[in-house]
């Protein structure tokens, strides 16, 4: 028996009174200011399902937008739980392309050009066609060029004029990267693909000049939801206007203060500027912080106290907290020695592994932490490496409970995947140690949990709901500790939080030498700060070897406030 959708009454019950605002303001532009931790998805996710439970919105007519598969997940699975699972919840790249597939056929004829799948491996090809050569870093700085090009929507002769303000691959010339990227084009013309970016741009193209497909994709979505606005790109938000028509009925959320992704053409201009674009706005705050100790909020609001975009957060937690630790070490090798400590307290404490993270500036910092952790016996996985579902061991358990469900009917959900996993042998008490053992039985134990979480379904919902993970890369919670950069991290969230690393060289990065540079590695420190529920320790070492010379604490932790042994003066340059 299916259980009846919440009653508006019952969706609007649970919500503080800014998001009940956020949620009875259904029709024209709204823009909400919603700070890190206030509920933000609780709040657009409760609008789109009182929306359709008053009969505002038909679930067809709605478009929710985000930025990645898995916020996209989040979306959908909150909304099917609201009784609103029929509407679309999808990245702005996978609406485009749903369209682009569409339209395409009618428009321009044939099926859809294929999707660049290795866009370093063509940018490659096309180096060695004008006697270029690259290696992977140069690659990977390449590829970030073509983006900015394409999201901000210029043409080639105006990236060469912009590119002499950029930081460009050392060695290349504007002119050099200007034919790398005109070989690329070509190269991609004569394969017939398409890569992401021109996704976005030829679904806009199509839209601004076909008046067909304008009307089928303005009759077809009328009301329009965009999270995380403050990271839209000038493509995404021509796209944006594109699928609005001359309507208003768009409701966007976003944090000034979270805009870290500039160098990939996102900006907060748009949602800051929102009022100009809409004057019949209506602006909500969200400013309740329903994640962090008022210790922690404190701290991150003092960070970003006088910035442009700031909002003031209050904690709604019962108590303070233990103040944010900055940690002082001698060097690189006795800083991450005191991660691992920090992290051992923590579990013995009671704490559980997945419940904690640490976070850092640059990739390059995990190798280290790494070897602390393995070597103290603490289980961690990285965030952005290996997807969980291309394990091998979880791809083989997904194909087994798949297999199944064809067959298996009427049992309890637990038992039937228990007897899955056993197969592959999982157990229910888990292998001593860490390695490769203990990852594959974490990876089996995750299925189990997504399973005891699921209650009465059956096998058969699911091995659907795997597969829908699968594909939006949607993915359970390891018993680990999370290692990740301050960019990965975004989104995310952990009651016991370490940022390594706050060194200058490091947070700010060395290449951050602009005042709006500088301001945005603030924000990336802001980002990891309001990660933390219940602690936050930050640590920096002086030296990065015993023989190597002083360095300067990060500027930033002037700002923190606090009276933990170690927290130096800012560092030099820009404030």
């Amino acid at each position: 028996m299916v259980d009846a959708p919440p009653s508006p009454d019952a969706l609007l019950a649970g919500l503080d009174p800014d998001q009940r605002e956020v949620a009875k303001a259904l029709l024209g532009p709204v823009a909400v200011l919603a700070g890190a931790g206030t509920g933000k998805t609780r709040a657009i996710t409760h609008r789109i399902a009182y929306g359709v439970a008053t009969g505002t919105y038909a679930p067809s007519h709605v478009l929710a937008l985000t930025f990645t598969s898995r916020a996209a997940g989040e979306l959908r699975g909150r909304l099917r739980q609201l009784g609103a699972g029929q509407i679309s919840a999808r990245t702005f790249h996978a609406a485009a392309l749903a369209q682009l597939a569409y339209f395409w056929p009618d428009t321009v004829g044939g099926s859809a050009p294929r999707i660049v799948e290795a866009k370093g491996r063509l940018i490659a090809h096309a180096a060695d066609t004008i006697g270029l050569r690259v290696d992977t870093a140069v690659l990977r700085d390449l590829a970030g060029e073509i983006e900015w090009r394409k999201v901000e929507r210029r043409t080639l002769d105006e990236y060469e004029a912009a590119a002499a303000d950029r930081t460009l691959p050392t060695g290349l010339s504007p002119a050099r990267v200007v034919d790398l990227m005109r070989a690329y084009e070509r190269m991609k013309d004569d394969r017939r693909q398409l890569d992401f970016e021109d996704v976005l741009l030829a679904t806009l193209g199509m839209i601004e000049t076909e008046p067909r497909v304008a009307s089928a994709v303005h009759a077809q979505y009328r009301f329009f939801v965009v999270d995380e606005y403050q990271d839209v790109s000038p493509v995404q938000q021509d796209l944006l206007r594109a699928w609005l028509g001359d309507r208003d009925d768009v409701c966007v959320v976003g944090d000034a203060s979270q805009t870290i992704y500039s160098f990939a053409g996102a900006t907060s201009d748009y949602l800051l500027g929102f009022h100009r674009a809409f004057p019949r706005a209506n602006e909500i705050r969200l400013e309740r912080n329903y994640r962090s100790t008022p210790a922690i909020v404190s701290a991150a609001n003092r960070l970003m106290r006088g910035r442009a975009g700031a909002l003031e957060l209050t904690s709604q937690a019962p108590d303070d907290g233990p103040a944010p630790a900055i940690l002082a070490c001698e060097h690189d090798g006795a800083e991450v020695a005191a991660i691992a400590s920090r992290l051992r307290e923590l579990i013995d404490a009671g704490a559980s592994p997945r419940d904690c993270a640490v976070l850092f500036r640059v990739g390059a910092q995990s190798a280290a932490i790494e070897s602390a952790l393995q070597h103290a016996g603490i289980p961690y996985r990285v965030q952005g490496g290996q997807r969980f579902f291309d394990r091998p061991e979880v791809r083989q358990a997904v194909l087994l409970i798949r297999g199944a469900a064809r067959s298996i009917v009427g049992e309890p959900l637990t038992k039937s995947v228990s007897d899955v996993l056993r197969s592959l042998g999982w157990t229910s008490a888990p292998p001593e140690g860490a390695g490769a053992v203990r990852e594959t039985w974490e990876s089996l134990q995750a299925i189990m949990g997504l399973a005891e979480a699921a209650g009465d379904a059956s096998l058969a919902q699911f091995s659907a709901e795997l597969v829908d993970r699968q594909n939006t890369h949607h993915e359970p919670e390891l018993e680990a500790v999370t290692l990740s950069t301050l960019h990965s991290s975004k989104g995310l969230e952990w009651g016991h939080v370490v940022i390594a690393g706050a060194v200058e060289g490091l947070l700010p990065v060395s290449h951050a030498t602009t005042e709006a540079a500088i301001a945005e590695e603030r924000r990336l420190l802001y980002v990891g700060i309001t990660r933390a529920r219940r602690s936050l320790t930050v640590t920096w070492s002086r030296r990065g070897g015993i023989r190597s010379g002083d360095r300067a604490p990060s500027r930033f932790l002037a700002d923190l406030h606090t009276d933990s042994p170690g927290a130096g003066r800012p560092g030099p340059g820009l404030p």
